[in-house]
């Protein structure tokens, strides 16, 4: 039985998450939330991301130094506290009672560590026309 799991473990793929980082973008360019979107390239050292058929990035790797980790944040729901006694000015006393006071609180939760970060910027057309020529046979 010990044999097959390690076997197993020999061939399963190591994952690697990568970030896409999009703040050097300028700030005309603006992404539709949920805009479809193809990323190509991603064994190469310059990616390419196309937004919606209508907005083209280039990518270029960058080393994360140190650890690098992402997180991820959802809404939790209010707390709730419950009346221990009947008071005067609870006229609902055994109800739960939600605090005025209490801020929204978070929940965060550790999604993956990163190696690599990949930074975008707007592909200029001479970047495409450059691509796309053939090299001249002489």
């Amino acid at each position: 039985m010990m044999e097959n799991q390690s076997l197993c473990d020999d061939n399963m793929e190591e994952a690697e998450y990568v970030l896409l980082d999009l703040d050097d973008l300028p700030c005309e360019v603006y992404i539709f939330p949920n805009a479809p979107y193809v990323l190509s390239g991603l064994d190469t050292l310059n990616p390419i991301l196309a937004i919606d058929g209508k907005v083209k990035l280039i990518g270029q790797y960058d080393e994360t130094i140190g650890t690098c980790l992402v997180f991820y944040e959802s809404d939790t729901p209010p707390v709730v506290h419950e009346e221990a006694g009947a008071s005067e000015a609870n006229l609902c006393s055994g109800r739960p009672t939600l605090d005025p006071k209490q801020t929204k609180s978070k929940q965060v939760k550790l999604v993956t560590q990163l190696q690599k970060i990949l930074k975008f910027r707007l592909l200029q057309n001479s970047e495409t026309e450059g691509a796309r020529e053939k090299p001249k046979e002489d």
